[in-house]
This record gives C-alpha cells, structure tokens and sequence, in this order.
C-alpha cells in the first residue's frame, strides 16, 4: 500500500514545487519590476529583492514584467536636415534616457520599450530639424551645438514624461555634408577662411609697421639722449682736464712747457711717412739739443757785399 501511495506524494510534491516556484520571483538591481493581476497592475518593485505573488499566471493570475532600471539608448541615424540659408547636413545622434516612472510607462505603451522608442525617435527627428533649420552653416560646427543637444533634450522631455521615461542626454554623432552641397560649401569656407587670413596679415603688417615707427623713434630718442650725455660728460672731462693743466702750468711753468713739447713730437712725429723741413733753430725743436729747454746762441749775420758804384 506504501509503494501504491509513493506516485501520489511524488506528483503533490511537484504540484507543491511548482506553485511554490511560480509564487516567486527576483529582482536585481539592474531591473524593476510589475506585478499584473487580471490585466490590472497590482503592484511595482523597483527595488532588488524575492517576492511572492499569485501562482499559475496560465491562469491569467499574477504576471510579473521586467523593465530595465540601468540607462538605456536609442540611435536614430542618417536624418537629413537643412540650416538656414539652404544648406543640409546628414545627422546621426542618439538618446540616452532610463524608465523612471514605470506604471505610467505600463500604461501608455504596455511596458514595450520598442514602442516607446518609435514615439520618442518621430520626436527626436522633428526637434532635431527645428533647431537646425533656426541656425547658420556654422552652428553645427561650432560651440553652439551643445546648446542646439540641451534644446533638443528639453523638445524630448514632454513627450518622454508622457511616457514614464526621463531623458539624461542626446547627442549628435555625426554632423556631414550632404554630397550635393559640399564641394560648394568646401569653396564657400576656403574663400572665407582666405579673406580672414589676409585681414589677420593686414592686421599683423600694420602692427608691425606701428611698432616698427615706435622702435625707431624709441632708437632716435635714446641715440639723442646719450649723446647730449656723452657732450655733456665730455665738456666736463675737457674742463677738468684745462683745470688740472692750467693748475700744472702754475705750479711749473717749465714743465708744462716740455709736456706740451713732447706731446706735438708724439703726435707730429707718429706716422712714419711724416716729413717736416725746419730750421735746426726753430723753437719746436729746443728740447731735441738741450734737456733744459735753451736754444742754442744764433750764427752770426754775414753782411750782405755792396755792390761797387761807377
């Protein structure tokens, strides 16, 4: 009788197994979770855990949907947009956002991540061609697009709060010309980029021409300067040195006189091709026969013959 009853208590304990089984369920901390009962939502878990609910969802009982807690990302490629003045470019970007409020997301797109990313991506592609339709060629390729990303998050809030969802950011991976408009456009900046040159060397020779002019007259200045200085402490030196001789020539008369002398010898007598024709009794030469200065008595005047009268 044992034996007969050992199927029946296998076959209960794997009913009791499974409706144990199917009565939890786990939540990491990358997921939330909604417990749905009859096709009404019971319950959300958005913390990590164990937890119970109805057995047998076949029975359209308890039923638990996943959603992701962690940041999620959706592309939207290869959107052609044109700025103003005509131009296009070919787009791609890309949102990153996560599923804050996960009852309304339920309620709004059954918890379908797919179907929430349609929506968001039919407003991304429209935002996206309003902010670049109210700006310049250069926009785009300059600063300003961070400002253009956080215009087209703000564009994407409304309709994402809609949804349960919270945008984090959006951002542009490629911003190309179109291949109808760029070699006109490649030509359009070259000749401005040309243009800003030769103003930027304009600009630098006209600088460099105004300090060129202050450097001169700087130079002139300073030259000035130090010549009246130098004419200055020359004239000084000239009178201290006429002092200093004027004092000397007082104090020895004789001295100064044989200084003199031998100063017009240094500077008559300094190059070898110097040739003077003087009397031997000239004054220049009184100190070359005598130390003392005196000149040697004079030869006699020979009277002139008189001529015989008739």
């Amino acid at each position: 009788m044992t034996s007969n009853r050992l199927p029946a208590i296998i076959i209960l304990l794997a009913i009791v197994l499974v409706i144990a089984y199917s009565s939890v369920f786990v939540v990491n901390a990358r997921e939330q979770a909604i417990v749905v009962r009859f096709g009404q939502i019971q319950s959300v878990k958005t913390e990590p855990g164990i937890y119970f609910k109805l057995p047998l969802a076949f029975m359209d009982a308890d039923r638990v949907q996943i959603v992701e807690k962690q940041a999620l990302r959706f592309d939207l490629d290869n959107i052609r947009v044109q700025v103003r003045g005509g131009s296009t470019f070919d787009v791609d970007a890309f949102v990153i956002y996560d599923i804050k409020d996960v009852r309304k997301f339920r309620e709004t797109v059954s918890g379908d991540r797919e179907a929430a990313e349609a929506r968001l991506r039919t407003q991304l592609d429209s935002s996206l061609r309003r902010v670049y339709g109210l700006r310049d060629f250069d926009a785009a390729l300059s600063d300003e697009r961070v400002a253009m990303m956080l215009e087209v998050r703000d564009d994407l809030h409304g309709d994402a709060e809609n949804l349960g969802i919270n945008i984090q950011d959006v951002r542009i991976r490629r911003t190309d010309l179109t291949q109808q408009v760029a070699p006109q456009t490649y030509g359009r900046m070259r000749a401005e980029r040309l243009a800003e040159a030769e103003l930027l060397r304009a600009q630098g020779t006209e600088e460099g021409q105004r300090r060129r002019a202050i450097a001169d007259r700087q130079v002139v200045e300073i030259t000035a300067e130090a010549q009246r200085d130098a004419e200055i402490i020359r004239g000084q030196g000239d009178a201290e040195r006429n002092r200093i001789f004027a004092d000397s020539f007082g104090k020895d008369p004789s001295f100064f006189e044989f200084y003199r002398s031998m100063a017009a010898y240094s500077s008559a007598l300094s190059s070898q091709d110097t040739t003077l024709v003087l009397s031997p009794n000239t004054e220049f030469f009184r100190y070359f026969d005598n130390s003392n200065g005196l000149m040697p008595p004079a030869p006699p005047q020979t009277p002139a013959p008189v001529a015989p009268s008739n």
